[in-house]
C-alpha cells in the first residue's frame, strides 16, 4: 500500500508540472452583419492556442475550432548558447478572400510560383551584442544590426537586394514609427490629446479613440488603395476607395464584449461579441 501511495504521489507530481509548463488561451466571437444594400449575414471565429514550455524550448499550436478542428500553425523555439533555433513545422493552405476588408483582396498565389507554396521552414540564428548594438545572422544569409541610441530604437536588416530599415522613438508626447524596405518608405505616428487617442500614418489612415459613458468609441478613415499588381514577392491586392468607419465597443459583466461598426465602404453595420481567455 506504502508503495502505490508513492507511486500515486510521484505520478501527480508528475502531472501537475507537466500543465505547469502549458498555457492555452483563445478567443471567440459571433458578427451580424447587414451588408448595407446586400443580403445579411452571420459569421463565427473560434481561436484555440497551445503554449508548451519545457525550460528555454517552446512550442506553439495554434488551432481553429469553429469549423471544425484545423490546425493553422505549429512553430517551436529552442536556444543554444548565443543561437536560436526556430521551426514553422505547419505548412499554411492560402485561401482567396472574397470579403473585401479596406486594404484590398488578397487572392491566392505568386507569379512564378504555384498557388500555396510549401512555407515549412527552419531558420537558424545568431545573434551576438557589440557595445550597444546586437548583430544577428541567420541560415538565409540575413544581417541584422539594431539597438536603442539615445531613446531611438533603430534596425537594419542586409538582404539580397531588399534591405529593410526600422527606426522608432517617443518623442514629445508622440510614438513615431518609420520603416524602409527595398526603398518604399511608409510611418506612423501615435499621440494622446486630453484623452483621445491618435493614429496617422502614411497611408493617409487616421484613427481616434476615446471613452464615452462607459464605452469606447474609436472613428476611423481610411485612405484610398491604389491597386497592386501581383509578382513574385506581392500579393495582389485591389484598389479600395477612401471610407470611414465609427466602432463602438462596450465591456459587459458576463466578460464578454459587445461592438458596434458602422462603415461607409458599402453602407453597412455590423454587431459583435466576443470573448478572450
Amino acid at each position: 500500500m506504502k508503495k502505490l501511495i508513492a507511486l500515486f504521489a510521484v505520478t501527480t507530481l508528475a502531472s501537475t508540472s507537466a500543465v505547469a509548463a502549458i498555457a492555452l488561451s483563445g478567443a471567440a466571437s459571433v458578427s451580424y452583419d447587414d451588408n448595407g444594400t446586400a443580403a445579411s449575414a452571420t459569421t463565427y471565429d473560434a481561436d484555440i492556442s497551445v503554449v508548451g514550455t519545457n525550460g528555454g524550448t517552446t512550442v506553439t499550436i495554434g488551432m481553429d475550432v469553429d469549423a471544425g478542428a484545423t490546425v493553422t500553425g505549429v512553430d517551436m523555439a529552442t536556444k543554444i548558447g548565443p543561437i536560436t533555433i526556430a521551426a514553422d513545422m505547419h505548412n499554411a493552405t492560402e485561401t482567396v478572400s472574397a470579403t473585401d476588408d479596406g486594404s484590398g483582396t488578397r487572392i491566392t498565389g505568386r507569379e512564378g510560383a504555384v498557388p500555396n507554396p510549401d512555407d515549412t521552414s527552419v531558420t537558424v540564428s545568431l545573434d551576438v551584442p557589440v557595445g550597444d548594438a546586437t548583430i544577428g545572422l541567420d541560415n538565409s544569409g540575413n544581417v541584422t544590426i539594431g539597438g536603442t541610441f539615445a531613446g531611438v530604437t533603430i534596425s537594419h536588416t542586409l538582404k539580397n537586394g531588399d534591405d529593410t530599415t526600422t527606426g522608432s522613438a517617443a518623442i514629445a508626447g508622440m510614438d513615431i514609427s518609420i520603416t524602409n524596405a527595398a526603398g518604399a518608405s511608409t510611418w506612423s505616428i501615435g499621440t494622446t490629446v486630453s484623452g483621445v487617442a491618435l493614429t496617422l500614418n502614411s497611408g493617409n489612415d487616421i484613427t481616434a479613440a476615446f471613452g464615452l459613458a462607459g464605452n469606447t468609441m474609436t472613428v476611423s478613415h481610411f485612405g484610398a488603395d491604389a491597386q497592386v499588381h501581383m509578382d513574385a514577392k506581392v500579393w495582389t491586392v485591389d484598389a479600395v476607395a477612401a471610407y470611414s468607419t465609427v466602432a463602438i465597443t462596450r465591456d459587459l459583466t458576463s466578460g464578454s464584449a459587445l461592438t458596434a461598426t458602422y462603415s461607409s465602404l458599402d453602407d453597412s453595420l455590423t454587431l459583435k461579441a466576443a470573448v478572450s481567455f
